[in-house]
């Protein structure tokens, strides 16, 4: 139950940390455009990665890690990162931000799979009332017609459930850091070439409003935020701490209307009050564990039997 606490307080940690990103990815596009701010985040934080490998003399991960690790990057440091930079172009952050809400659901579905973990149906009822607040929100503001946008938007949800899932099923092995700390310096690399042709010598006169929201979203929201989130679930459950998410979309909001002068409303607030509400029952429900090999294993020796 220790672990667990300690666990749930990263993971608030995390979400507070992931609750500035569309606001400061909001400004930072206005400024560095869609590819420097989606993929040059991962290249800056790779400077930072690379020396606190080097300096500690980090051991490489294996063949098999990697391959979790190549899972990781492909929602953490590319997918999610470029579309929605690409989407919060057009989108306000309150849209984004409700959309961004479904991560639960779908960090909780693919840890069954992933890492072996059987959540209690209490767990799902939790979900489904905090999924379910959060689209009656979403309909509430008329947020009109779906957009395309909205289409890259939840592709990145589900990107990042994946990454989610397995970076906090890696972390246990090499630690909660090193997982994403390793995917970023996979990454950077392949997106050197185009952050250089898209950025431009204009770009180095932007406000400082610009260059903190690139920078917080290089160290913090690509880096620093993924520690204490990956070390979260590594004490916590995946499942478990991925309901601490539910929180996020408001965290976000009250962002926006605190730097991009969004408003607040009487239905968000009551929307949060019952999203805090699943999250408490969420985070009490049993959560069981189960050898996916082992039951594979059992199968085949009652077939042979």
């Amino acid at each position: 139950m220790e672990k667990e606490k300690i666990g749930l307080w990263y993971g608030l940690v995390g979400v507070i940390c992931f609750s500035l990103t569309l606001p400061a990815t909001t400004i930072a596009v206005e400024h560095f455009g869609t590819t420097v701010v989606g993929l040059g985040r991962t290249v800056i934080a790779a400077l930072l990665v690379a020396i606190i490998l080097i300096a500690r003399r980090e051991k490489v991960p294996s063949v098999q890690q990697f391959k979790s690790i190549l899972i990781v990057a492909t929602g953490a440091v590319l997918g999610f990162p470029l579309l929605t930079s690409w989407a919060m172009k057009t989108l306000p952050v309150s849209h984004g931000a409700v959309e961004v809400a479904l991560l639960p659901l779908a960090t909780a579905g693919i840890a069954m799979y992933r890492a072996g973990e059987r959540p209690s149906v209490r767990f799902w009822i939790s979900s489904i009332i905090g999924s379910g607040a959060v689209i009656l929100y979403a309909g509430s503001l008329g947020f009109g017609s779906f957009q395309v946008e909205d289409a890259g938007i939840l592709a990145a949800v589900i990107l990042l459930g994946l990454s989610y899932a397995e970076g906090g099923k890696l972390s246990k092995e090499i630690g909660s850091w090193q997982v994403i700390a390793w995917a970023i310096v996979i990454g950077a690399p392949f997106f050197v070439i185009p952050v250089g042709m898209s950025f431009s010598a204009e770009m180095l006169h932007a406000p400082i409003q610009g260059w903190s929201s690139l920078i917080y979203l290089a160290v913090v929201s690509q880096f620093l935020a993924y520690v204490a989130w990956y070390a979260g679930m590594a004490l916590g459950g995946i499942a478990r701490i991925s309901q601490m998410q539910y929180l996020q979309p408001f965290l976000m909001i009250m962002f926006s209307a605190l730097f991009l002068e969004e408003s607040i409303t009487t239905m968000t607030i009551v929307t949060a009050i019952v999203v805090v509400a699943s999250v408490y029952i969420g985070k009490n429900a049993p959560i069981s564990k189960y050898q996916i090999h082992a039951k594979i294993s059992e199968t085949r020796m009652d077939n042979k039997g």
